[in-house]
């Protein structure tokens, strides 16, 4: 098949390039060859390659700072995807497209399905990905609407690194725990949406983490503890790290589609082992 991965150099484009190497006529595209908030740019190219499958890994993820930059992240989040689902729809292509956690404003301690009609987003990021969630199923019947939280990865910044890098500093860290999700390892996801792909699974929502689900409190101390690091760690509430974006507190998305994923404490064993953190 011929592919299209587009935001290719981040951390979940690296891993989609990695699962689909192999039996695929990949073409792997950034910023520097194409600006998906353009339509005209989008049109163009896109309708010129006529890819089989289109996935969407570029995305506007700065949280905070998207509380200031809503014409930025709208365009990205938002308007992209339509231009990009206008063109899937032309020249019939599946798109695959990638969503979060923040689309709910995370008040049902039970988690949300993929039939949660309700979103609820309390943020802008969650709200421009909202927009981007409508576009496509609106417009393009041929999509993967894929929803995934805390992610981490080889080829990019997340939370494994920074707690990382924080108890290299040898200092005392304050970690939340009044706020719950599914970590997932990009490497997993890619493979899954592989999977997806080889099955030929039919359009709709899905949802892809890895099993079980923790507080940021609970995921940095398997971090230390897989790491052989022995930081002072101190679990806090939420009030005492203010941010511009609130954090919804239940994020953990329920797979009722697919066949579940390891669990992310092997996920994480394994990112942890395979960047030279286990020996």
């Amino acid at each position: 098949m011929k592919i299209l991965i587009l935001g290719f150099k981040g951390m979940l484009g690296y891993e989609l390039v990695e699962a689909f190497s192999e039996g695929n006529e990949l073409f792997l595209w950034d910023r520097e060859q194409i600006d998906i908030t353009k339509r005209d740019d989008v049109i163009k190219k896109i309708g010129k390659l006529k890819p089989d499958i289109v996935i969407n890994s570029a995305a506007y993820t700065a949280v905070d700072r998207a509380e200031s930059e809503k014409d930025a992240v709208y365009k990205v989040n938002g308007c992209a995807v339509g231009f990009l689902s206008t063109i899937c729809k032309e020249i019939d292509a599946l798109l695959i497209h990638f969503s979060t956690d923040y689309v709910f404003d995370g008040e049902n301690h039970l988690g949300y399905k993929e039939d949660y009609l309700v979103t609820k987003p309390i943020t802008l990021y969650g709200r421009s990905k909202v927009l981007g969630e409508k576009l496509i199923t609106d417009i393009n019947p041929r999509h993967y609407l894929i929803r995934t939280s805390w992610l981490f990865g080889k080829n990019g910044k997340n939370f494994v690194e920074t707690m990382i890098g924080l108890a290299n500093e040898k200092r005392d860290i304050k970690v939340v725990n009044d706020q719950f999700g599914s970590p997932t390892y990009a490497k997993d996801l890619a493979y899954k949406v592989r999977e997806m792909v080889n099955e030929n699974k039919p359009s709709g929502i899905y949802h892809i983490t890895n099993s079980n689900h923790c507080s940021w409190y609970e995921f940095a101390l398997k971090i230390f503890e897989f790491a052989g690091l022995k930081p002072n760690v101190k679990p806090v509430k939420t009030e005492e790290f203010p941010t511009p974006a609130k954090r919804p507190i239940y994020s953990m998305l329920v797979n009722t589609k697919l066949s579940p994923m390891r669990s992310w404490e092997e996920a994480l064993k394994d990112y942890l082992t395979e960047t030279d953190r286990i020996k």
